[in-house]
């Protein structure tokens, strides 16, 4: 069957839009994305291969504190093509040499990026680009953030939950490019993180000393500890009062040097707060080592 020139313009120009949209993909970019376009920073008129690499360079400690500064994502207005080296104004496709700067592309955030496997999208409530898929996130009014439809039903509200720097590198959590974990109290912060916590022994939320894991086999080491180091005479009737860092609760316990532990839910992670001698107690992270 003979085909019209008609449909062979057609299919020619498909053959040259597929052509460009692949050309020089993953060749180009940075440690953040790959991309084939730079932009020009408005607050400062340099060029970067991104924002994060802007925000890295002007935020480093050879700065001054005074001149750091982080770029506006939605005021970036001109970007740089990295095959033709063609300044333009924001968008998807190259004004010079036709070539797709990012497969994924949004105008809202001015954000490119050729790796299209992290099933990016917007999310207008959260004013950002995220990644996971639309189908498989949900927004939460009052945590103001996105969250996996896992944990619709279960997660414990905070407001403003990823508005927050990390607690413990303390990187803006809301739009960081690392992955994130959200503990059981509701807190966030980078996974990477929660990690190095472990492997210094240290297991409860550095935002409210929650628990973030099962911790019944150190208490039960604790239990055996308590038990066999016997207080002096003069202290064995000693009250004091503790708060618990996992439940909340307020509790009048026995004084005891090693740790205090709670009568409603059984746990050692408490802290002393009037009633007794200054606390010399053994640390969990000696318990778990």
């Amino acid at each position: 069957m003979e085909t019209s020139s008609h449909e062979q313009g057609i299919s020619h120009s498909l053959v040259v839009d597929e052509s460009m949209t692949e050309m020089g993909s993953g060749n180009f970019g940075c440690s953040h994305y790959r991309r084939r376009c730079k932009i020009r920073a408005p607050c400062c008129d340099e060029i970067f291969d991104c924002r994060h690499c802007h925000n890295d360079s002007k935020n480093s400690l050879e700065v001054d504190p005074l001149k750091r500064h982080n770029v506006p994502r939605h005021d970036i207005k001109r970007v740089i093509c990295s095959l033709c080296n063609t300044e333009q104004d924001v968008q998807q496709t190259c004004v010079h040499c036709g070539v797709c700067m990012g497969k994924y592309y949004c105008s809202k955030c001015n954000f490119f990026d050729d790796d299209v496997s992290k099933d990016q999208y917007h999310c207008d409530k959260c004013g950002i680009c995220r990644t996971g898929g639309n189908n498989n996130f949900f927004h939460c009014n009052k945590c103001e953030c996105c969250y996996s439809n896992l944990m619709k039903e279960s997660h414990i509200c905070v407001e403003r939950a990823m508005h927050h720097n990390c607690p413990v590198c303390f990187e803006y959590v809301f739009d960081t490019t690392k992955n994130i974990t959200v503990l059981p109290c509701g807190h966030t912060m980078h996974l990477e993180c929660v990690k190095q916590m472990e492997q210094h022994f240290q297991y409860s939320c550095p935002v409210c000393s929650r628990s973030y894991c099962d911790m019944s086999r150190v208490w039960e080491k604790l239990d055996q500890e308590v038990a066999s180091t016997p207080m002096p005479e003069m202290y064995q009737n000693k009250m004091v009062w503790i708060l618990c860092n996992d439940c909340g609760e307020t509790s009048e316990v026995n004084f005891h040097i090693v740790a205090r532990k709670c009568p409603n839910c059984k746990s050692y992670n408490t802290k002393q707060t009037r009633g007794g001698p200054s606390s010399c107690s053994s640390s969990i992270e000696e318990m778990v080592r």
